[in-house]
């Protein structure tokens, strides 16, 4: 049965994605690992990994298509639009902003009159890859959101739902979620056994770090720290928040310039607390 690990943080910045990657290719020296760039607005987990996609699906949602045969012009369907994505002039029909829509259907049930039926639009899109190293190899699956889509949350559901039928093939999944703790990153962590937050020594990084741990509090999803850069700033502070929730800092990871460069290259980083987090996931199997 594979583990499900979340690399997570309520900053952005802070080394997440790096995180992932390195550790993500050193659990596969010994492990079927596949890696989910869960970051579906901004995915870079590609890159640093150098791996070439391959689009795997398309990604729809519904929204609404107006009969204006049907359509009595109540205005009803304005009403319960949460998202203000449909306008209503009284006496006018109504008129729908595509990009507000995140297709709940709301209006297509409130409709008295059946004037409003299902049409789709294109949200985003899944790739697929595979790295190939000397001794790793890996899987890996990534989304992009289409530009000005607001609602990322179906995204990232999707993604995880291609994962489902392959899931048993793999020791580890590891989870590359968003930075913050909102309706994205929450659907990212859904199902999760354990969720690795990733933060730096400084008050941005203490604030946003308390954030994601009371949001994993919620969720009831257990949770350890990994301090980024952690020779840089005022380690105190996330101390501090780490003994409040109780959460173990299993590693703490240096600033370096041969972490900088091979980050600036597209090159997965090598430090040895990296192997340590690594140990630290095989000793749960």
């Amino acid at each position: 049965m594979s583990r499900k690990i979340a690399i997570t943080g309520g900053k952005g910045g802070t080394g997440k994605s790096t995180i992932a990657t390195s550790l993500a290719l050193e659990l596969a020296k010994r492990n079927k690992i596949l890696l989910i760039d869960a970051d579906v607005d901004c995915p870079n987990d590609h890159l640093i990994l150098n791996i070439e996609r391959k689009k795997e699906k398309e990604i729809f949602q519904p929204i609404p298509k107006f009969d204006f045969k049907k359509c009595k012009k109540c205005g009803k369907c304005s009403e319960v639009c949460r998202e203000n994505a449909i306008v209503f002039v009284k006496g006018n029909y109504p008129i729908l902003i595509p990009e507000q829509c995140i297709g709940c259907s709301a209006c297509m049930i409130s409709c008295p009159y059946n004037a409003i039926t299902k049409d789709k639009k294109k949200i985003g899109t899944i790739y697929s890859g595979k790295y190939f190293g000397k001794t790793e190899k890996l899987s890996f699956l990534s989304a992009e959101t289409e530009i000005g889509v607001e609602e990322e949350s179906p995204i990232v559901n999707a993604l995880k739902e291609q994962a489902k039928d392959k899931e048993e093939k793999y020791d580890f999944i590891l989870i590359d979620t968003s930075p913050g703790t909102h309706c994205n990153v929450i659907s990212a962590l859904s199902g999760v056994d354990l969720a690795f937050c990733i933060t730096e020594p400084t008050p941005l990084g203490q604030h946003d770090l308390k954030l994601i741990l009371q949001l994993l509090e919620k969720l009831k999803i257990p949770a350890k720290i990994i301090l980024n850069k952690a020779d840089v700033g005022n380690k105190k502070l996330i101390l501090k928040i780490a003994k409040k929730f109780k959460a173990e800092i299993i590693a703490e990871i240096p600033y370096s310039k041969k972490i900088l460069q091979a980050y600036s290259k597209g090159q997965p980083i090598k430090d040895k607390n990296i192997e340590k987090i690594a140990k630290f996931l095989e000793r749960l199997r």
